[in-house]
């Protein structure tokens, strides 16, 4: 690896993991500062050597692996390596307390009418560029529907890095994101009945106005 390669995924090492302290300040709460330090230098080198071994990933796919994906894995199996109960907790907490605070940003929005039908008609748009292949997905994209919208992902990105990272288990993590930030938007009802991450074949998604 060249020595210019090398410093740009130092520094955007640096960068994501200075973005994730919301997870060293709830260590910080649970031990000694030392240890929690130790642990998230840890946590910086795996995130490090993920990015290193991913250099050739598609920017779509890299929407995905490097904010998310690789972030919560390094710092994950970091704190694994002292309690794997307290590493999914923390993570179980952290991402639910962020998902929750988006989710509650989004039904201040959603009391208003225009925004409920704009919010679900982007959606479709949104979907395939986001969760398309471009992105290392594959969906089942239903046709439109009025005031509906429904889409299967078959295979996911997060499924298949976390499992080759060592952690699969906090794939599901990520699944119940959704449920926090959609489940409760005033006039719209979300509905998940299977998740690739509990197990399933694939992820069904179905958000549609309420009547």
């Amino acid at each position: 690896m060249s020595n210019n390669i090398d410093e740009k995924l130092k520094k955007k090492t640096t960068r994501t993991m200075k973005s994730k302290e919301m997870f060293l300040e709830e260590l910080k709460q649970r031990m000694s500062q030392d240890e929690a330090e130790k642990i998230w230098r840890d946590a910086h080198k795996r995130l490090y050597k993920a990015y290193a071994e991913h250099t050739d990933l598609p920017k779509g796919v890299r929407s995905h692996t490097d904010s998310f994906i690789f972030p919560a894995g390094a710092i994950y199996l970091a704190m694994k390596e002292k309690d794997e109960f307290l590493a999914y907790e923390v993570m179980e907490k952290k991402m639910a307390e962020k998902s929750k605070k988006m989710g509650a940003s989004l039904a201040k929005m959603c009391k208003h009418a225009w925004f409920r039908k704009f919010f679900l008609g982007m959606w479709d748009s949104m979907s395939h560029k986001m969760f398309g292949d471009t992105c290392g997905f594959q969906n089942v994209f239903y046709p439109k529907e009025k005031g509906c919208f429904r889409m299967d992902i078959t295979a996911c990105p997060y499924n298949k890095y976390l499992t080759e990272m060592g952690c699969p288990e906090i794939n599901i993590l990520f699944c119940k994101n959704d449920e926090y930030t959609y489940g409760k938007l005033p006039g719209l009802k979300f509905t998940r009945t299977k998740t690739i991450g509990a197990g399933n074949g694939l992820c069904d998604f179905k958000m549609e106005l309420k009547k």
